[in-house]
């Protein structure tokens, strides 16, 4: 096994960053949400380091996943479909309707937050990946996420 540097040596200094983003409302399915995480400017501070991003809802979740065929997006909210259907199962959650506990199983499979290195100003992705927002109920409000980024700056020479 080896590995490649990108750094060639460690760089000192300690950079931290955090905002709150109010995503739009959308239609039940997965979306892609990439451009709105990228348009944060303190991004380009950092040299290297990490974001953060936490969904703050138990009814919707975040992945990683392929940004360019839209059809990717249509076919993972037919599998979580199957995977946590509306009908069927004997929810005893029932209190705020039908979608809302397969939501809530969607989300624990999915997960709330991830983590995307920084490099050079930008989040370091795949060519065809993108972020997705999962929205799993039928009539979702606007979704809020924090967004965290901690790395080192750009050093001056």
């Amino acid at each position: 096994m080896s590995y490649k540097k990108i750094t060639p040596a460690p760089i000192s200094g300690n950079l931290w960053f955090q905002a709150t983003m109010t995503l739009p409302a959308k239609g039940r399915g997965c979306h892609l949400i990439t451009e709105h995480i990228e348009k944060i400017k303190e991004l380009e501070q950092f040299k290297i380091g990490l974001c953060h991003i936490i969904l703050l809802h138990t009814s919707a979740s975040l992945t990683l996943n392929e940004n360019w065929d839209p059809a990717v997006r249509q076919d993972m909210e037919m599998m979580l479909n199957s995977i946590a259907p509306e009908e069927g199962p004997k929810y005893t959650h029932t209190c705020e309707g039908p979608d809302d506990m397969p939501a809530h199983v969607k989300s624990t499979f999915i997960g709330s937050e991830l983590t995307i290195p920084i490099h050079n100003g930008k989040l370091t992705l795949g060519r065809w990946q993108g972020l997705w927002l999962c929205e799993h109920r039928n009539c979702a409000g606007t979704r809020k996420i924090v967004i965290t980024l901690s790395g080192a700056p750009f050093q001056d020479k």
